[in-house]
């Protein structure tokens, strides 16, 4: 849904809705997905969002795993992961692989100022590497040398580029070519969605949900309002699991099995991909894998399981004064809770400027809603009247209150949110110094000789290499932080005396009080009109204002 960190901010909060998948894989012979589920349950239906797939796949953020460097690499992968999914999952009855479309014109707007937002970032990072690589060299640090590719640009993951031609052709084979030599694909419905076009096999009616990924599917999961409903997904941020094994010693299939899962200390330690049991210098004990049966998590996937998620909103959004007219209903408790989260953020609505996930937002959103329950006078949506043309299915009288205690908050956020801002910027100036001194240090001292001849051990280098990322995505990180709200060149100044004359002044032009007035009622206006529009949208389906 465009929620920046709302996945994060759920399993925090409610921390037993996740749990890891494992992944069964058998040295030497193909995985019978059809024996029983090593993760305890049986789904009927896998549905994919191909586009979820192809972006790690293009742009991997794992520093530990090796990124493509041709669009074959890229496909490679792809197909690679969707065997690992099906591996997992083991649907019995369908298999539903979509790639998103031309977007909506509303979305398409967001999606241009992202991309310019991301070309201008991947300059920053340039700069930024570029400096760092300097002061590794003059501190004799060896580092692997940059590495020109066919992937560079993630804009062609987009209808009509060359590339999605590609990887649909790509895809078509793959699905074929299991179809044909799997058996466990072919007692399956298979439906295929790219673009413009639909490829379907062994077509046979299913009613069903399963599993995909994404915070906008934990939305779309909760307002189905099926129990049986998990989410298979990988994190956005995870350390590689790693294991080995002494040379030395030799080990049984139970104790090589127990010395992947406990992670057990020993004297070489790396990162493993696939079901491989590591000797001493990378060698693979091919004799020790011949029929056995490892359980790993290989991708680090989870599954968010959706009964456990309603479980919790069911004890945590109890309210205490219920008015006696008013009885306790879940599923429009749940309803309420996906409304509230339109809010903090949609991919067609702006957030608030006084709402952000990172500062409490959500939390705020909840207690409000729990504690002044009764003075908002019910639930702030009513799914019986979904099909009211009059837009009947959203309360706008209780929805205002809602708004208006929300907003009792504003001042105090946006003066936190301030002196947050001026610590920042003291931070900021002092690394800037730094950095000042240490660049004419560069400029007045030759570069140290670090030939070509060099000893230096290749591990040193690829140590150095993970230290330039992790020293280059932490620098990146602190300036994010402190640009991505505009604080240099924010003229408003939020939370300064006078801020709300000023907002409307810059936003839209209006300077009298009179002018203000009027704008504000037209904000009002349309901003209910996009709720409307929006709720519709996860609810019913894409709105149209003139049927």
């Amino acid at each position: 849904m465009g929620v920046p960190s709302f996945y994060r901010w759920l399993v925090n909060k409610y921390p037993n809705i996740r749990v890891k998948a494992i992944e069964e894989h058998k040295h030497g012979h193909c995985v019978d997905t059809s024996s029983l589920n090593p993760n305890g349950i049986e789904f009927d239906n896998l549905y994919l969002d191909m586009n979820g797939i192809i972006h790690p796949c293009f742009h991997p953020e794992d520093q530990s795993v090796i990124p493509p460097s041709t669009y074959e690499d890229v496909f490679t992968s792809i197909c690679e992961y969707v065997d690992t999914l099906f591996n997992i999952v083991r649907t019995r009855k369908l298999l539903y692989m979509a790639i998103d479309g031309v977007a909506p014109r509303a979305k398409m707007n967001q999606q241009r100022s992202r991309r310019f937002c991301t070309a201008k970032n991947d300059e920053i990072a340039e700069a930024e590497e570029d400096r760092l690589r300097r002061e590794f060299e003059l501190e004799g640090k060896l580092v692997l040398p940059r590495k020109d590719c066919e992937v560079y640009d993630s804009n062609v993951i987009t209808p009509g580029t060359e590339f999605m031609y590609r990887l649909s052709k790509k895809l078509e084979g793959y699905i074929e070519s299991r179809m044909n030599g799997d058996s466990s694909w072919k007692g399956i419905q298979l439906w295929f969605l790219m673009q413009m076009y639909l490829v379907k096999a062994n077509t046979r009616l299913c009613r069903s949900f399963g599993t995909n990924d994404d915070a906008d599917l934990i939305m779309l999961a909760l307002g189905t309002h099926e129990v049986h409903f998990s989410i298979l997904r990988e994190p956005a941020f995870r350390s590689c699991p790693t294991t080995s094994i002494r040379e030395t010693e030799l080990y049984s299939s139970e104790s090589l099995k127990h010395a992947l899962v406990a992670k057990r200390p020993c004297e070489v330690t790396i990162p493993f991909l696939r079901c491989c049991y590591i000797l001493h210098d990378n060698i693979i004990a091919e004799s020790l894998m011949t029929n056995m049966i490892c359980y790993h998590f290989y991708y680090d996937l989870q599954f968010l399981h959706v009964w456990i998620l309603r479980e919790y909103i069911e004890l945590d959004m109890k309210i205490a004064d219920v008015p006696q007219n008013i009885t306790f209903d879940l599923e429009r408790i749940i309803d309420d809770f996906i409304f509230m989260c339109f809010f903090v953020g949609n991919d067609f609505l702006p957030r608030m400027p006084s709402l952000d996930i990172h500062e409490g937002a959500m939390d705020l959103l909840l207690t409000v809603y729990k504690q002044k329950f009764k003075n908002i006078g019910g639930y702030l949506v009513d799914m019986q009247r979904i099909n009211d043309k009059k837009g009947g299915y959203i309360k706008l009288k209780r929805v205002e209150k809602f708004i208006l205690l929300v907003g009792s908050f504003e001042e105090n956020i946006f003066q936190k949110r301030l002196e947050l801002h001026k610590r920042c910027l003291r931070r900021l100036c002092q690394n800037s110094d730094r950095q000042a001194d240490e660049t004419e240090i560069f400029n007045l001292d030759p570069p140290m000789d670090v030939g070509k001849n060099s000893l230096a051990d290749i591990n040193d280098i690829l140590r150095n290499t993970k230290e330039l990322k992790e020293n280059l995505k932490e620098n990146l990180r602190n300036k994010s932080d402190f640009l991505k709200n505009g604080t240099i060149r924010d003229q408003v100044r939020l939370g300064v005396a006078g801020w709300k004359k000023r907002y409307y002044k810059l936003k839209f032009s209006a300077e009298t009080d009179r002018d203000i007035e009027i704008m504000r009622k037209e904000i009002v206006q349309k901003y209910t009109e996009g709720l409307l529009w929006v709720f519709l949208y996860y609810f019913s389906g894409v709105p149209s204002w003139t049927c």
